[in-house]
């Protein structure tokens, strides 16, 4: 039997009245296009509400009071006790700014609108015992102050005034937007900063066979070091941020004891290599931020293209089209790794975290897109009684903005700050 679906004006009463379709596509005809305009824009910006993760209608059901900082330590921390309790900040809470109620445009908004202070550092270039050439850039007191003026980059000789050395994250150098805010702030509490720009970066020639990579922490325990013979009396603090962070975690886990520094901060840390591959492959999302980040150590590798081209496959560079692709025909390569995974197992800084013998502060959102909450040895921290982890819900990568203009990045003008003070104290 053929079944009529035809709906005209011609088609019979009765006819009409037993067919569905017809009855629902008249009923649905009836409906104003603008009912379906708006139900159209709904679902969109409910799939784009989830899709950038954002949280503005959480913030706004809580009255914009902000998630608590939760930290997580030993029991019998000294740390905890001598300098964290009494850093009023730290048991507080932290709102986003609510126009960038999302991980995602805050890491965004960071790296394309970050407004960073305009300053100059001064310039120290440093050679490193295989003949590496690593760029130091000095900031002092005297160059953020008001009418400061630079008559010669040369750095200060007080023998006291406080040290922060800073590592960059990855393919960040020290005029990154958000290293540039961690330096001036910091300065402008009357301490030296240095940033150690990764070999290669900054500017800078490479002038050796070893090349900087997410464990590489040669250059950061020959500066350390360095800073310390020149200057004896000077506290000395690091800060580590991204790929940095987890340099620094495995420096300290390496050396333990035998280090001249008195404190350290890490911020933003990928942990554990492996986990931190496997999540950024894992939504399209987050394979943006692979992506883009792929292509920034496409760029690296171009400013050095002779020596990558002798060194690495140069072939698999220029086709990579992910982080992982790039460090099995380059960093694995270089670093004499069997595989891929043995390169991110050996350093990933996680399994350093039981031997860090020195006060460390660590800094994590829960919400990062880039370094998973996933990979974050809570046990491991909480059982050294050196550690301080602080982790908040959101914040996303290196930005955690804050104020209705998105003028202060939170973990800088508070965290970072505050937690170096108490170190002197």
């Amino acid at each position: 039997m053929d079944l009529d679906w035809s709906c005209s004006s011609t088609t019979t009463t009765t006819t009409t009245t037993g067919n569905p379709y017809c009855l629902l596509f008249q009923a649905l005809s009836l409906i104003p296009i603008s009912h379906y305009l708006l139900f159209s824009s709904f679902v969109f910006l409910s799939f784009l509400y989830r899709f950038l993760e954002l949280h503005f209608l959480q913030d706004l059901f809580s009255l914009f009071s902000g998630s608590s900082v939760t930290l997580t330590y030993h029991p019998a921390s000294q740390f905890y006790d001598a300098v964290v309790s009494k850093c009023r900040i730290l048991h507080g809470t932290y709102l986003a700014t609510p126009w960038l109620s999302s991980p995602h445009l805050q890491t965004v908004f960071l790296n394309f609108f970050g407004r960073p202070p305009f300053f100059k550092y001064r310039r120290q270039l440093f050679t490193t015992p295989d003949g590496g050439t690593v760029a130091l850039d000095w900031l002092l007191s005297s160059d953020v102050s008001a009418g400061a003026i630079h008559m010669e980059d040369v750095v200060s000789t007080d023998e006291s005034t406080p040290i922060v050395v800073v590592i960059p994250g990855l393919t960040s150098d020290s005029s990154s937007a958000y290293l540039k805010h961690l330096a001036y702030h910091t300065a402008k509490c009357g301490w030296k900063v240095v940033v150690s720009n990764h070999r290669g970066l900054g500017g800078v020639s490479i002038t050796s066979d070893c090349f900087y990579n997410a464990g590489w922490t040669e250059d950061v325990r020959t500066v350390v070091n360095y800073l310390h013979k020149e200057n004896p009396r000077a506290p000395l603090f690091v800060v580590g941020t991204s790929i940095g962070a987890n340099i620094l975690i495995k420096y300290l886990g390496e050396d333990g004891e035998n280090i001249p520094v008195a404190g350290a901060v890490a911020v933003c840390s990928p942990w554990d290599l492996l986990i931190g591959d496997r999540f950024i492959t894992r939504r399209h999302v987050q394979k943006f931020y692979d992506k883009a980040l792929a292509i920034g150590l496409q760029g690296y590798a171009k400013l050095h293209q002779p020596h990558f081209s002798r060194l690495a496959n140069w072939e698999g560079i220029e086709k990579s089209i992910s982080i992982r692709d790039f460090d099995h025909h380059a960093t694995r390569i270089v670093g004499k790794y069997e595989t891929v995974d043995t390169y991110y197992r050996r350093c990933s800084s996680s399994t350093y975290v039981q031997s860090v013998s020195i006060p460390l502060l660590c800094i994590s959102a829960l919400d990062d897109p880039v370094c998973t909450r996933e990979a974050i040895p809570w046990d491991e921290c909480r059982a050294n009684k050196n550690i301080v982890l602080a982790t908040v819900k959101h914040g996303g990568h290196l930005a955690f903005f804050e104020g209705i203009t998105a003028s202060g990045l939170w973990y800088l003008s508070h965290f970072v700050h505050l937690i170096l003070r108490h170190f002197l104290t």
